[in-house]
């Protein structure tokens, strides 16, 4: 096998060893929290979010259908970390922003393991970095297109 090849399958065979481990990270902050690991991710994807969004943005984010995305909001709702607000351009409508409170509690709780992952990306120059962000950026994207394509049964 070829150097590429060889480089190729360690980083598939690492991704996948990342992808679990991952998951097994995401429901113990989860179990931490008290909450289900879904709800979790939801929270995080919220704290990306520039603003509130609509339950709808939640279900395109999260993958879920429109109806678990409301349960889902229901939930957050009612162990304090979001909140609803109206939509001022839309009277009818919600929009979902975190609680302040949520932001304190998931970042008490992220403080040690961010600086655990903070000291890998130390060992890293700014190109490398550069890298790995595209990296990221790019199978992101490929794992959401792939996600909506066997959502759709394909």
């Amino acid at each position: 096998m070829s150097n590429r090849a060889e480089t190729l399958k360690r980083i598939i065979d690492e991704s996948q060893r990342h992808y679990a481990a991952y998951a097994l990270f995401n429901q113990a902050l989860a179990d931490h929290l008290g909450i289900h690991p879904t709800d979790l991710q939801c929270v995080a994807l919220l704290d990306l979010e520039a603003g509130p969004v609509s339950t709808g943005e939640i279900a395109r984010l999260t993958g879920l259908t429109p109806g678990s995305a409301t349960r889902l909001v229901d939930r957050l709702e009612k162990a304090g970390l979001v909140v609803r607000h109206t939509d001022p351009a839309d009277r009818r409508r919600a929009l979902v922003a975190l609680a302040p409170s949520a932001q304190t509690r998931i970042g008490d709780a992220w403080e040690t393991p961010g600086k655990a992952f903070a000291e890998v990306m130390e060992s890293y120059s700014d190109a490398e970095l550069a890298v790995i962000a595209d990296y990221l950026r790019r199978a992101g994207a490929v794992g959401r297109a792939q996600a909506e394509r066997l959502g759709k049964g394909a």
